[in-house]
């Protein structure tokens, strides 16, 4: 009751308690402390069954009783799997809301405690590939356990990046104001870059080339043939992309023997680690760029791709074949069941 960081409230518990240990009554403890008469009955009783803990804190309180019945609880979550508002593609928390007589906030806490979120997409495809599950275990295989004394590298072409410029100078980063671009742009033409990442330390082989053809590609693998050690067993991840099956492409593989080719099945290039590396260039240091030239698109990828392979970082992968195709067999009964 003295204590100088008691909170009131508890100073005032006491003073009940103390009185009453002294012999006062109830109505006068409650006159002379300012409280009603049930209020000094409470706190000796709590002090009677608890002790000086059950001064210490209020006792749990059962709250408010529910607006909302689980009936309509689950018509909200109902709608929400199962309808699209008329004039939309889905539904809001204010549409919600409006539809269903209740509060936005309301929606908001039903979405949340139902793991529901209508504003989000992701994207899917299932490969109608007839050797899809060969090549996928093929592929994961070579990631999660590659073969010794070899290395394992994937192949691709990011083609048509486009060197664009903005019409007006762009606004740079300030406390409070995040950096600005206009929305329109001038285009100054493309290229094609064509990389090969190596799976075991991340570091990465690319060239600019301005078309994408099978002349370009060869060119690219005798630019690879010359960088990577001699006396090596590779191992190429590749696409189904007509380049890569060229006769001439074919004829100068069957000539170099070491090369170990491996296919990704049609429409999953997402297999393919490089594309997650292009990627990462896209987001790091094309897609908010300003390039005046062709040239000077191509610099800068030069440049990153030099800081890549002074400090690179491999992508890990951890997926096995067969929890991908749990996940594809999902898709496949979600399709199936017509959701």
């Amino acid at each position: 009751m003295r204590g100088r960081n008691s909170p009131q409230k508890v100073a005032l518990r006491a003073r009940i308690v103390l009185g009453a240990a002294e012999g006062q009554s109830n109505a006068g403890l409650a006159k002379q402390l300012g409280v009603t008469r049930p209020t000094v009955l409470v706190w000796r009783r709590r002090y009677a069954k608890a002790g000086v803990a059950g001064l210490l804190k209020d006792a749990p309180r059962p709250g408010r009783r529910k607006r909302i019945g689980a009936q309509q609880v689950a018509a909200i979550v109902n709608a929400t799997l199962h309808t699209t508002p008329r004039a939309a593609t889905h539904w809001s928390t204010r549409s919600m809301a409006r539809a269903q007589g209740v509060s936005e906030a309301t929606v908001r806490r039903i979405w949340h405690a139902h793991g529901l979120q209508p504003h989000r997409t992701e994207t899917f495809k299932l490969s109608r590939d007839p050797h899809f599950v060969r090549k996928l275990r093929d592929v994961v295989g070579l990631y999660l356990n590659p073969p010794d004394k070899a290395l394992v590298l994937c192949v691709d072409e990011k083609s048509q990046i486009q060197a664009l410029d903005r019409t007006q100078p762009s606004l740079p980063l300030r406390p409070g104001i995040p950096a600005r671009q206009t929305p329109d742009y001038v285009r100054h033409g493309t290229t094609t870059l064509f990389a090969t990442l190596n799976v075991l330390d991340g570091t990465v082989i690319g060239h600019c080339q301005p078309r994408h053809r099978h002349t370009e590609f060869l060119s690219f693998l005798e630019r690879v043939d010359r960088v990577v050690p001699r006396r090596r067993e590779i191992h190429l991840i590749l696409d189904n992309y007509g380049t890569h099956k060229h006769p001439r492409v074919q004829a100068w593989f069957a000539a170099r023997p070491r090369y170990h080719l491996h296919f990704t099945p049609t429409g999953s290039s997402w297999l393919n680690l490089v594309d997650r590396w292009f990627a990462e260039i896209t987001r790091k240091r094309i897609r908010r760029g300003a390039f005046r030239s062709v040239r000077e698109l191509e610099r800068a990828i030069y440049q990153y791709l030099r800081e890549n392979n002074k400090h690179p970082r491999p992508f890990i992968w951890t997926a096995t074949a067969s929890t991908i195709m749990r996940k594809i067999k999902h898709c496949k009964e979600a399709l199936d069941a017509g959701h």
